[in-house]
């Protein structure tokens, strides 16, 4: 069957195009560097025929409200129509875990983009993730120079993006379900502590300091704002162990 990943280099894309060809099926991979651009819509129609299911895990480099409302909401209604022009029969959508609780201006975005996939003209599953393994590595990245690191105070329940991409796979196959849940890691952690973790496995004595955002997003992001339901699936893959594969 060919199934269409939206955003297949990223970190989950990648684990879900070997998914689906591991399990037989031909990926194809929605991407610039593919020549298909979810924005302007160029190549959508070529790229979306004869595919069966479309698996939306595109991404933005936007912290602002305004950036990722304007790109999810060009990128999802694309891909929608395109979608439906070439017959999908599933849509399948990537979001995050407390993306509706906690008023950070990427996830206003990723509210937006919910919301196109489960009123658009695609039957669709919207599975909501909490953060990758690989986030606070990619705080660190962001992060100025020097001696000493702010992160913000946050409560996370990290999972790895390989089973993150198995579960889209799993529900992308059955049937469209609107709301289909969340997926979290096995552990808790405060993400001051997860970058040190990080910093330690690269033998840096960089200083780490937890600090709380301001207002109410602040309380909600130190408050548990992104943990998941209790219903949520459960990852195995801990982050020290995600850690200790990534430096063996």
């Amino acid at each position: 069957m060919r199934v269409a990943v939206a955003g297949g280099p990223g970190v989950v894309g990648r684990h879900t195009v070997a998914a689906l060809r591991s399990a037989g099926h031909e990926p194809v991979v929605i991407a610039r560097s593919q020549g298909v651009d979810v924005v302007s819509g160029d190549g959508l129609d070529a790229a979306l025929e004869g595919v069966a299911v479309v698996i939306d895990v595109c991404n933005v480099a936007a912290l602002g409200r305004a950036r990722s409302e304007a790109f999810f909401d060009v990128a999802t209604t694309n891909l929608l129509a395109a979608g439906q022009r070439a017959g999908v029969g599933h849509y399948a959508v990537l979001s995050i875990v407390g993306c509706d609780r906690v008023d950070l201006g990427y996830y206003f975005g990723k509210r937006r983009q919910e919301a196109l996939a489960l009123t658009g003209p695609l039957p669709a599953s919207v599975l909501r993730a909490t953060q990758f393994h690989e986030f606070p590595a990619q705080l660190l990245e962001r992060a100025p120079g020097g001696p000493v690191i702010t992160v913000p105070r946050m409560r996370s329940q990290p999972v790895a993006s390989r089973e993150v991409a198995a579960a889209l796979v799993d529900i992308a196959f059955g049937e469209p379900i609107g709301m289909a849940g969340e997926i979290a890691g096995p552990e808790v952690h405060d993400m001051p502590d997860l970058v040190r973790l990080v910093l330690r496995s690269q033998g840096s004595r960089r200083a780490v300091f937890g600090i709380r955002l301001p207002g109410v997003t602040g309380r909600a992001l130190a408050g548990g704002g992104l943990l998941p339901h209790n219903s949520a699936r459960r990852g195995e893959q801990t982050f020290a162990e995600w850690l200790g594969s990534r430096t063996t």
